[in-house]
């Protein structure tokens, strides 16, 4: 699929689900925006972007202990919640800008830090999106990634894609932990800090969501009740479908 005809998928995908993500309580709270509070606290004087901001909670977090936050997503109606919300909310010192990871509309060397919370799994070309961060990070700044993680493991991991990709079509990868510091590694960071955790997920929620539609949300559901008894235990699975992911939090350095 071209870069462009992804960039369009994932935008039809989301643009009607703004709201809902501005609103879901697993994108605007948990111990990973509190981390991110600690992470930040270098970067008082500076400026930071937020790519794949979605409704904007990472970006939210970010503002009272920054100086500029610029909030940046490929759909204008995730921007649009941004806007609004931060005017609400009266953080005025973010600003949005629209485009996609791989391509960012910045000069060299223009942020403190790059943070990404929950959307890297949506770039079609992650290597390509951390040369860009790269780019427009200073000398010794900083990146600090947010995600769903793969497990690593085959048969765990095409489970998860498998049901990722049903839920949502604009879905490219989770990345396990270890193909992060490869990624990173190669595209000129050193990782300072890696942290894995797990995300309960209301399975109504994360369908409802997405807007799922009943015949794919069957079709998950019958995924889910013929898996080998160790995905059922791994993932936590419950009755009603609901389940635990894997999440990976980095914090690496670019190199000067």
């Amino acid at each position: 699929m071209s870069n462009t005809a992804h960039a369009q998928r994932i935008s039809d995908q989301f643009s009607p689900q703004a709201s809902a993500y501005l609103t879901s309580s697993v994108h605007a709270a948990g111990e990973d925006l509190q981390r991110l509070q600690q992470w930040l606290s270098p970067f008082g004087a500076g400026h930071i972007l937020d790519i794949g901001c979605g409704a904007g909670h990472a970006s939210f977090t970010a503002s009272p202990f920054v100086r500029q936050v610029t909030a940046y997503d490929l759909s204008s109606e995730m921007l649009k919640v941004v806007k609004e919300t931060a005017e609400c909310r009266k953080l005025t010192n973010i600003d949005c800008q629209q485009g996609v990871a791989e391509s960012l509309p910045f000069a060299d060397h223009q942020f403190d830090c790059v943070i990404s919370r929950y959307s890297a799994h949506h770039w079609q070309d992650v290597p390509q999106a951390l040369r860009e961060v790269f780019r427009v990070l200073k000398p010794g700044g900083t990146l600090i990634m947010m995600d769903i993680a793969s497990p690593g493991s085959p048969l765990y991991d095409v489970w998860l894609q498998s049901i990722e990709v049903l839920r949502d079509p604009s879905h490219v990868r989770d990345y396990s932990p270890g193909e992060w510091l490869q990624m990173a590694t190669e595209s000129g960071f050193r990782i300072e800090q890696l942290i894995t955790g797990q995300l309960s997920l209301d399975f109504q929620q994360w369908v409802t969501r997405m807007k799922t539609p009943p015949s794919t949300v069957d079709t998950i559901r019958s995924l889910q009740r013929a898996v080998a008894s160790q995905v059922h235990a791994y993932f936590q699975l419950q009755d009603d479908g609901s389940f635990t992911t894997d999440t990976v939090m980095f914090c690496a350095q670019r190199h000067h």
